[in-house]
């Protein structure tokens, strides 16, 4: 049985969408390690089948990347290399290179090297595996790990999941109800605060009870969101503890940012306020039923844009309070067709040298 490295750099819905290939690994492995950013570094703990978690923030992922510290790298580079790593597999979104990240887990003394790449590696590949278009970005990280000869166990689904949530019922108060999640780490995937007020309000007026959660920076949004219509628990949870807050409710709404990715994760609906400007069939949430609400063909489609290019954000921001409540209807009234889970499907994904 091996050591295994599962890199994965950046935000904690990236590192939640990593999951189902880290049980992967997990299942053929002795031990495994995820190496992954600051932001990425909560999910990674909550991740069934990791044993350790290594935080380091590189320079080349993120939204505020720090400058090259040798000495930096030096430190990152010895302490993989204490922990004698068999086999590593690094993860990346579409768009990224997964090179750098290569070079760093050689210089470490890791033999065997697994991942998506487009560019020409050299000698910082053992396997150069082609990413099949369309994929998921979940079913791309299983493609990969299967690749790489670490299939999923017979027993495992390959959803989303997370370790148990602790019981919070004494913050939330007693079920049912809707959590509304306003905030997103890109400004251009949050639909504005009036929007979502106007969704509580609607909520609130068919009767359901509804929970406005955030982060601690998020404290004065969460409170214009829930108003007086809602309970206010901006500030108020760690990521285990939301992951709790999400699995008791009948349904999310949020955006694409990681707390949609962890209501997948504990197997709750999501209402997807999803900005286009990352394609929907690669981030949607993964494998439990959801309805995506947003202009897919606004101007700003597959921009990567952070902050909205278009004056009044109209792929969001013309949603309207009724359409956001009648979507959680049709989610929590079984409306929604199936809410089956995709079988799997056959990577086309080539693999190279």
């Amino acid at each position: 049985m091996t050591r295994t490295l599962v890199v994965r750099l950046d935000s904690a819905g990236d590192v939640l969408l990593a999951g189902p290939a880290v049980r992967a690994v997990a299942g053929s492995s002795a031990h495994v390690a995820v190496l992954c950013g600051h932001r990425g570094a909560a999910a990674a703990e909550l991740l069934p089948g990791v044993d350790r978690t290594v935080v380091w923030e590189a320079p080349w992922v993120g939204f505020d990347p720090p400058p090259l510290d040798a000495e930096d790298v030096r430190a990152v580079v010895a302490d993989l290399a204490r922990q004698r790593f068999d086999r590593a597999l690094v993860l990346t979104s579409f768009h990224q290179s997964p090179l750098p990240t290569a070079l760093l887990l050689r210089l470490a003394g890791v033999a065997w090297i697994a991942a998506d790449c487009e560019d020409y590696p050299g000698s910082l590949l053992d396997l150069r595996h082609r990413r099949a278009p369309g994929r998921h970005e979940a079913e791309a990280a299983l493609d990969l790990a299967r690749a790489a000869g670490f299939p999923l166990p017979p027993h495992d689904d390959g959803r989303l999941r997370v370790l148990p949530p602790p019981d919070l019922r004494h913050l939330t108060g007693p079920d049912p109800y809707v959590v509304v999640h306003p905030g997103a780490a890109v400004p251009a995937r949050a639909a504005g605060p009036a929007v979502l007020a106007a969704a509580v309000r609607a909520l609130a007026d068919s009767g359901r009870r509804v929970v406005v959660t955030g982060g601690p920076a998020e404290k004065e949004l969460t409170a214009e969101v829930a108003g007086a219509h809602a309970l206010d628990l901006g500030g108020r949870t760690d990521l285990r503890g939301l992951s709790a807050v999400l699995a008791a409710a009948d349904a999310v709404v949020a955006g694409n940012t990681g707390p949609a990715h962890l209501a997948a994760a504990v197997g709750t609906p999501v209402v997807s306020l999803f900005s286009p400007v990352v394609p929907a069939e690669r981030w949607r949430p993964f494998g439990v039923p959801h309805l995506l609400l947003g202009r897919q063909d606004a101007p700003c489609a597959a921009s990567r844009a952070r902050v909205c290019p278009v004056e009044g954000h109209p792929c969001l921001d013309t949603l309207t309070g009724i359409q956001i409540a009648a979507a959680v209807g049709r989610l929590t009234n079984g409306a929604v067709p199936g809410g089956q889970f995709p079988p799997a499907r056959p990577s086309t994904g080539k693999v190279s040298s």
